[in-house]
């Protein structure tokens, strides 16, 4: 059985992500230029650059499972890891669940080459590649996910939830600055997807003010670590200069997934970073009295704001404070780090010269 190398393997499904991702935000972000109420149109090119981003975008869980089980298994995991991914899309588990999923899926695939191959009888071992393996891997992956895997996860967000609405009534600044670090903490996963599931059940009674904390909370992470990319850019690799000219104007539109290749690297020092910004900008949202009418659309629909200059003020000073933080205790670049090159991530050496021919 091959080395357990977690990096190695959720870094090439990074690699198999980022391309998906540039083009499905970039894609979301030119259907809102072009159309600000994009969301609530029916027809247009606007609306159809966001449709395009947005089918791109309910792929990045799936391609990530896949990526992660194809690096540990080969071609073996991919059709399996593929179901896996839109199994924990389902139950909301975000990127998390899906590198979870790849992993249980591209070991299970391993298990059975080793223990059930060299068992089976000759007549059925072509049926092995093409459906007994990932038959049984996909059913007992993801049912594994659904009934075992998927109960923490569901009763995370469900305790994060009730936390939440318990603290709506104290201090303001506390409340939006846990609202804020949640927002941002995961990168779209289901710690955001909490947050943002719990203010926009209140968008809808008629408070407007923790929304605002949302849009802040999904922008700080790209503006921050570009805010650090300038201030000490030899603690970033080449790879992930370039990457940052993508998730700014993502970030631009709201779409904060263009950060996890860039993070990936570093994920600690940049979550904690990027928590404590947003944390500090959130809870100036909600000092301020910033309240968003809208559940999306990025810096194309502050305007439409309560105090939109005091929400940009806020927004500035949590992703500079997010910038500076991730600038000092950001790790520097190593030798093999540069040569790692996320964007070479996805040629990552996986050996799966022996998954179409078991003997």
């Amino acid at each position: 059985m091959r080395k357990f190398e977690i990096k190695k393997h959720v870094m090439t499904a990074i690699g198999y992500m980022i391309p998906l991702v540039v083009a499905a935000g970039l894609s979301m972000a030119l259907g809102q230029v072009i159309d600000p109420n994009v969301r609530q149109a029916t027809e247009g090119l606007g609306f159809y650059l966001y449709s395009i981003g947005g089918f791109g975008m309910n792929l990045v869980v799936p391609v990530i499972a896949a990526g992660t089980a194809y690096s540990i298994c080969g071609r073996l995991g991919i059709a399996p890891g593929i179901i896996m991914g839109f199994v924990c899309t389902s139950i909301k588990s975000g990127f998390i669940g899906g590198i979870v999923g790849g992993f249980l899926i591209g070991y299970f695939v391993l298990f059975l080459q080793k223990y059930l191959a060299p068992h089976t009888p000759a007549w059925m071992k072509g049926l092995l590649p093409v459906m007994i393996i990932p038959f049984l891997t996909t059913v007992v992956c993801c049912l594994l996910m659904y009934y075992v895997l998927g109960i923490p996860f569901a009763w995370i967000i469900n305790s994060l939830q009730g936390w939440l609405a318990s603290m709506s009534n104290g201090s303001k600044f506390v409340f939006g600055a846990i609202v804020g670090a949640m927002a941002c903490f995961d990168f779209g996963g289901p710690i955001n997807k909490t947050a943002s599931t719990f203010v926009n059940g209140l968008l809808a009674d008629g408070v407007y003010g923790p929304e605002s904390i949302k849009f802040l909370g999904s922008m700080v992470p790209p503006f921050g670590i570009a805010v650090a990319c300038l201030l000490q850019p030899k603690k970033f690799t080449s790879a992930e200069k370039e990457q940052l000219k993508a998730a700014v104007p993502m970030g631009i539109c709201m779409i904060t997934e263009g950060v996890i290749p860039i993070a990936a690297r570093d994920l600690v020092r940049v979550v904690i970073a990027c928590c404590i910004g947003s944390a500090i900008g959130g809870g100036l949202c909600m000092v301020w009295g910033t309240e968003a009418p809208v559940v999306h659309g990025g810096m194309l629909t502050v305007p439409l704001f309560t105090n939109p200059g005091m929400f940009c003020l806020a927004l500035a000073i949590g992703s500079v404070i997010t910038g500076v933080v991730l600038a000092i205790i950001k790790k520097p670049v190593t030798e093999t780090d540069e040569k790692a090159g996320l964007v070479n991530l996805g040629s990552a050496d996986v050996d799966d010269s022996d998954d179409l021919v078991i003997e």
